[in-house]
């Protein structure tokens, strides 16, 4: 591993912000499901990341786990449920959906357990296949499907 400076540590750190930073802050707030909380995340994560000495080998896999730990972090560290002032959900492309859909839809995410609401954002909005997330959050395939079918069970019965 190359030992980075001071001014080369920031550079990386600005440039893997400028990749991951939007991608990072999405799942952070599915997760937490608070914008705020999810801003705090980021900052926590990326201020860490200032500190380390030496080039990351697996940047992007770092900071999605780096994010996902503070995530479940600060929700063991949290007393109360949160509520949802701003918009969960942010259209990565624009389709026409009513305001009163979206909503539904956030409610209905936002109830879902955390482990679910993860998988649902990593399959669905993010793309990852079941392989690729149970890789990403360290737990088996078998689990991970079990979560998503749980999820959408719990979205179809909130939303039918």
């Amino acid at each position: 591993m190359r030992r980075l400076t001071r001014e080369s540590r920031a550079t990386l750190v600005g440039r893997l912000y400028d990749e991951h930073g939007p991608s990072l802050y999405r799942y952070a707030l599915i997760l937490v499901a608070e914008h705020g909380a999810a801003e705090d995340v980021l900052h926590q994560v990326f201020a860490t990341l200032m500190r380390h000495k030496t080039e990351l080998e697996n940047a992007e896999h770092y900071l999605r786990r780096a994010v996902r730990n503070e995530c479940y972090s600060m929700l063991r560290r949290r007393v109360s449920h949160p509520v949802v002032s701003a918009p969960l959900l942010e259209s990565s492309q624009p389709e026409p959906v009513s305001a009163d859909d979206r909503i539904a839809l956030e409610t209905a995410i936002v109830a879902l357990p955390p482990d679910q609401r993860e998988v649902v954002h990593l399959h669905v909005f993010e793309g990852m296949t079941f392989q690729e997330v149970a890789v990403a959050t360290g737990e088996s395939i078998n689990t991970v499907s079990s979560r998503y079918r749980y999820a959408l069970e719990k979205l179809r019965a909130t939303l039918a």
